[in-house]
């Protein structure tokens, strides 16, 4: 039962910690994320199992950290409210070739950020050839340009 106990709190831990740190796709991780990532891994690894090395207990937290992502996953098909607290939502940055600072501040990004994502998924050199860029629930920017 301290295995299940432990899996539950070290779930929570680290979905309240991740959405603290922000939205970032994986594609767009820099290698420190990586190695950071990896380093948590570990650390989370060690809380999960405690003394406890055993193959049954291995395998019981596996088990429960995946009934706890289904079940959260079912309570977000369910409740709207749900989904966006733990989720979130999109978020428009640029407006009609215009930055939202502040969006841009809260979601630590910078213009250099948008424009790599303007060129690389629509050839837009300039921000006021943006009509909408919106950070997406997965972290990735989608930009929508002027016609």
């Amino acid at each position: 039962m301290d295995s299940v106990l432990r899996a539950v709190a070290i779930y929570l831990v680290l979905m309240v910690l991740f959405k603290i740190a922000g939205r970032r796709s994986l594609a767009e991780l820099t290698t420190f994320d990586l190695v950071l990532l990896m380093v948590i891994g570990e650390a989370t690894q060690q809380a999960l199992l405690g003394d406890d090395f055993s193959l049954t207990n291995a395998v019981l937290v596996i088990v429960t950290l995946i009934a706890i992502d289904v079940g959260f996953s079912l309570v977000k098909q369910r409740s709207s409210w749900f989904s966006r607290l733990v989720d979130g939502g999109p978020t428009v940055i640029v407006e009609n070739g215009h930055l939202l600072r502040k969006r841009m501040h809260h979601a630590r990004l910078v213009e250099e950020d948008i424009l790599e994502a303007a060129r690389s998924s629509q050839g837009v050199l300039s921000i006021d050839q943006i009509k909408f860029a919106i950070i997406e629930r997965n972290g990735k920017i989608s930009v929508i340009p002027f016609e």
